[in-house]
């Protein structure tokens, strides 16, 4: 495939990521807009194709995602967290922490670079955590790897345990096509391309994607946006986020992660059951439904997490979208410093002789 024109390249990449997305979404996997376009471009790279992109497509498309986070941040969160706030802090915190001793343990044990492992053991905001990486010295293709790993083994749980305690409701539908607000969008973009420009410009890490999100939360708590992101494009800015990575892989760095693979799968169910015992903690000490508290818990997405609950009549959705709200903003806003502080200890951990 590396001989064929790039166009050639670019029809086969379309192609294969639309089969696979097709497929994932069969099988209900949320994350499927991001992770088939990322599957099939990692089989075009093994291969030897490299189409190439520009690269302010790839900015416009983490501005995009950034105005999508923001969008799941609305100014009504906020007093859903402040009426429970210690249930909230408590889950929260307790979720973070144990996912950063995980990310540490793999660090230390599991043949994956300090902030790589950190990075991609964070619980929740996937795409976020994922663009975030690069700029902190992370392998974004290793993290990518981690990340949507754990996304697919968290929806499984999760799907799973929802339809063994839920009582079932109406299943949520994609609509590809709805009617655009125009000048909304229109604005939107203008946040999304402008917000990515700026924080790449001055530099900013991971300003690309950080930029239009606090733009974006600012504007849509002040009352003078309200985002319009259409599912299509979306799935547009997904694709490319999902192909600028997959195509950065080559044998060497596919091998070290299929060697990682079960050292990675045992951290992935390590978390789940932590996040378990804490959702129990949640249901025996505080009352709340063991499947609210499940889901609040999930270090599953809190798109992802959305869709599972929203499927059910017996879930308290709005407890359930504040905790991932909440953890997704404390995850965002540490990251970066947990990082850098698990690295500087994993390689004082690993000189002889230094405390």
């Amino acid at each position: 495939m590396a001989g064929w024109t790039r166009a050639a390249q670019w029809i086969a990449l379309t192609a294969l990521s639309f089969a696979f997305v097709i497929t994932l979404m069969l099988v209900r996997l949320p994350a499927a807009l991001l992770i088939g376009p990322m599957a099939a471009a990692v089989i075009l790279a093994l291969s030897g194709a490299r189409p190439g992109a520009p690269r302010g497509v790839f900015v416009l498309a983490q501005g995009v995602i950034g105005c999508m986070i923001a969008r799941g941040v609305p100014v009504a969160v906020v007093g859903e967290i402040a009426k429970d706030w210690p249930l909230a802090l408590f889950s929260v915190v307790s979720v973070v922490i144990a996912s950063n001793i995980l990310g540490y343990a793999l660090a230390k044990r599991g043949g994956l670079p300090g902030t790589t492992a950190v990075w991609g053991s964070s619980a929740g905001a996937a795409s976020a955590m994922t663009l975030m990486s690069e700029s902190f010295g992370a392998d974004i293709r290793l993290v990518a790897f981690m990340q949507y790993a754990r996304v697919v083994v968290v929806v499984l749980a999760a799907s799973v345990v929802s339809r063994l305690w839920a009582t079932p409701g109406a299943e949520l539908a994609i609509d590809w096509w709805p009617p655009v607000d125009w000048p909304a969008f229109g604005l939107t973009l203008v946040v999304a391309w402008a917000g990515a420009l700026a924080g790449k410009a001055l530099k900013i890490p991971a300003g690309a994607l950080l930029t239009p999100l606090a733009l974006t939360i600012a504007l849509q708590w002040s009352g003078l946006l309200t985002p319009e992101l259409p599912e299509w494009l979306l799935a547009a800015a997904y694709a490319i986020v999902g192909w600028s990575i997959g195509l950065r892989f080559d044998r060497a760095i596919f091998l070290h992660a299929a060697r990682a693979l079960p050292r990675i799968m045992s951290g992935i169910v390590a978390l789940i059951a932590l996040c378990g015992g804490i959702a129990a903690a949640l249901h025996y000490f505080a009352g709340v439904d063991p499947l609210t508290a499940y889901l609040a818990t999930s270090p599953g997405g809190a798109d992802s997490v959305a869709i599972i609950a929203a499927s059910s009549s017996a879930i308290d959705l709005p407890f359930v979208m504040a905790l991932q709200t909440l953890r997704l903003i404390v995850v965002i806003l540490t990251g970066p410093a947990l990082a850098r502080f698990v690295a500087r200890r994993v390689e004082r951990a690993r000189l002889p002789g230094v405390a």
